[in-house]
């Protein structure tokens, strides 16, 4: 498995990995965001040839973090799924049979617009947001106004944070990654189908680049 970076919030330890994920052992929880599983698939639909791979491959790589981790629980914070279902989802709910054990708590997003059955048949649980203790998850941290002097701290998605890393010659280098500040965290987008949004950290910020499968701490 990638060797996963340290980062502690509240004395909590929080492990990022280079496969987009953050593993909470304190309990036993998986935290990604941003799967849009079925996207490819959305964008065969409309003609556009995008190899099905890309999904297989999302799913692989989650199969390994949860076989690694061990978690009892996966968290979700929103768009596990980008639209309404097609064939892509039926392999999901195959692969899902397989890991029955695994409780999934879905934040959701703004693109889980699936008939509420389906979560009930996968044995998924829906809510718009969770707090747990000192920590909170939402999918778009936008949606509320955070008090420098609330103690919570926030988990979001949403944004597909990237960072640019500029060369000589006017080059730059475009890469997914992990976007803390003092009072919420933004995960990368777990879907390999995703484009970026291109952050501007600020002083006292912290911000860990995905490169080449290793975590990169860029400040």
């Amino acid at each position: 498995m990638l060797t996963p970076v340290k980062f502690d919030i509240h004395k909590e330890e929080f492990w990022l990995s280079p496969g987009k994920m953050i593993w909470y052992p304190a309990n036993k929880t998986l935290i990604i965001a941003d799967l849009h599983f079925g996207k490819t698939g959305h964008f065969r639909k409309s003609g556009i040839p995008v190899p099905q791979d890309i999904f297989k491959q999302d799913l692989h790589q989650l199969f390994a973090g949860i076989q690694f981790y061990k978690p009892e629980r996966l968290l979700i914070v929103g768009d596990m799924f980008h639209s309404k279902a097609n064939k892509e989802l039926d392999l999901f709910f195959k692969w899902r049979n397989d890991l029955s054990h695994l409780h999934i708590h879905l934040i959701k997003g703004n693109h889980d617009i699936l008939n509420d059955q389906y979560y009930t048949d996968t044995a998924i649980q829906v809510d718009p947001h969770l707090t747990a203790g000192r920590f909170s998850f939402i999918h778009d941290i936008a949606e509320i106004t955070v008090d420098e002097n609330d103690e919570q701290f926030y988990f979001s998605g949403h944004l597909h944070p990237g960072i640019s890393l500029n060369g000589g010659s006017r080059q730059s280098l475009h890469f997914p990654c992990f976007y803390f500040t003092k009072k919420y965290a933004v995960l990368p987008a777990f879907s390999a189908f995703s484009g970026h949004c291109m952050i501007r950290p600020r002083k006292g910020e912290n911000v860990f680049a995905i490169v080449n499968n290793s975590i990169v701490q860029i400040q």
